[in-house]
């Protein structure tokens, strides 16, 4: 019986393996249809057949032009616009790191462009959308992400504004920075929050100081004098706290860990601990729940939509 199957199998496997490489076949003469018709023609020619894609919004084709028209016509008339063209286009088709890449050879090569400054505002474009890649798709804070790529938007923006201040995207660039440098202050406090959770109270107070003496003006100052408040008296140093806590009381009378000009060390606090910990006399399980998050409070211009504008193309 079983030498039977053994030919049965085979065929089985062959078929499947024949449909595979069709398949294949099929796809890689497709991209080369598409890679043939992107470079046919004039360079004027192409060029306009760019256009036509960029303008309905053909991303994938419109790169796959544009790279054409770079590699058939490298020292025609419209090398450098295309240039920047690509970079549009990776970017719209959600390619973040290679529109970020294409910036960056833009910038290294034609360093005095009368419009390199749109390669740098591009450059922390992606690298912004890169960050909130998810946003969009699911309801995630970005606050509580690895803040790495925020950091770099914020450089690359901060670089634009150094090189161009005057730069017609200084603007909107200056918006982006204020919500990229009041996100990262809000991921000093959620991790602080996460320290609170783990009994590092000392770690939760570094992060709370860090943000008082980088991330002045922005809206997590209160959670993080609220923090240093809190983690300094849980480690009994009680002078720290009540010096945090005048400051607070100061400037943010009516931050909800405040009890008129004391300090609440039961704020935040969830009351019932796991049957884990009741057992084991506090030994397991996880510590009561510390969190401090006033950003609907002090942040005006706090909202759940996270979205941003979309950046606009190259003018032509």
């Amino acid at each position: 019986m079983q030498n039977n199957l053994i030919p049965v199998f085979a065929r089985a496997v062959k078929q499947v393996v024949t449909i595979v490489a069709f398949s294949l076949a099929f796809v890689i003469a497709g991209c080369s249809s598409n890679e043939e018709k992107a470079a046919k023609g004039s360079e004027q020619e192409v060029y306009e057949r760019a256009q036509r894609y960029l303008k309905s919004s053909s991303w994938e084709l419109a790169i796959q032009t544009l790279q054409a028209l770079e590699e058939n016509f490298p020292f025609g008339s419209y090398g450098d616009h295309s240039q920047l063209e690509l970079i549009y286009a990776y970017f719209r088709a959600g390619e973040y790191e290679a529109s970020i890449a294409a910036s960056d050879r833009f910038i290294r090569l034609h360093p005095q462009h009368r419009n390199v400054d749109y390669a740098y505002y591009m450059r922390g474009i992606a690298s912004f959308h890169n960050d909130s890649a998810f946003a969009s798709v699911f309801p995630v804070d970005v606050t509580q992400r690895d803040p790495g790529t925020a950091k770099d938007a914020f450089n690359y923006f901060a670089q634009l504004l150094n090189e161009y201040p005057e730069s017609a995207y200084a603007l909107d660039a200056k918006k982006r920075m204020t919500f990229l440098r009041n996100s990262l202050a809000r991921s000093e406090i959620n991790i602080a929050n996460y320290y609170f959770k783990r009994g590092a109270y000392l770690a939760a107070a570094n992060r709370g100081r860090w943000v008082i003496e980088n991330m002045q003006e922005t809206p997590a100052v209160p959670d993080a004098l609220a923090v240093m408040a809190q983690a300094y008296h849980l480690l009994g140093m009680q002078e720290l706290s009540d010096d945090a806590t005048k400051v607070l009381v100061y400037n943010f009378p009516d931050h909800p860990a405040l009890n008129g000009a004391e300090f609440d060390y039961r704020y935040g606090r969830d009351e019932k601990p796991s049957l884990i910990r009741r057992l084991t006399f506090g030994l397991f399980g996880s510590r009561p729940t510390i969190k401090f998050d006033t950003r609907r409070q002090y942040n005006p211009f706090y909202t759940d939509d996270t979205e941003i504008s979309e950046p606009p193309p190259l003018e032509s």
